[in-house]
């Protein structure tokens, strides 16, 4: 699979997380050497993964097609399962949680679209 930018200017933003092997494959193609540096304390790398999450969602929110889709969900799976490692959190705990906010609130089956309140 072909990775295609979506050409937002988040993906351009510096610095950002990366995948581990993104400096090679850029000095490959380009022929230069990305500026990099290693993330040593948790608390910093969780700020990225974030903030990587965050870039993520706006590539799926502009994601052409169902492959797209598919790439774009990959990304942030993986970048869930570093959070999850990072904060010693197994899926099942999340998925527990998934299930009584389900049960609690409902899931999304309706395709309710909120448009506010009424003030009393």
């Amino acid at each position: 699979m072909e990775f295609k930018h979506t050409n937002l200017p988040i993906e351009n933003e510096y610095p950002k997380l990366v995948r581990d092997k993104i400096p090679q494959i850029i000095k490959d193609k380009e022929g230069v050497d990305a500026i990099v540096r290693r993330i040593d304390g948790d608390g910093e790398f969780l700020k990225y993964l974030v903030q990587k999450i965050i870039e993520e969602a706006s590539e799926l929110q502009n994601a052409n097609g169902a492959e797209n889709v598919k790439e774009e969900l990959a990304d942030i799976l993986e970048l869930i399962d570093n959070i999850l490692i990072v904060n010693k959190i197994t899926v099942e705990d999340v998925a527990r949680i998934q299930e009584e906010k389900h049960h609690k609130n409902g899931g999304f089956e309706q395709r309710i679209l909120m448009l506010g309140k009424n003030s009393r």
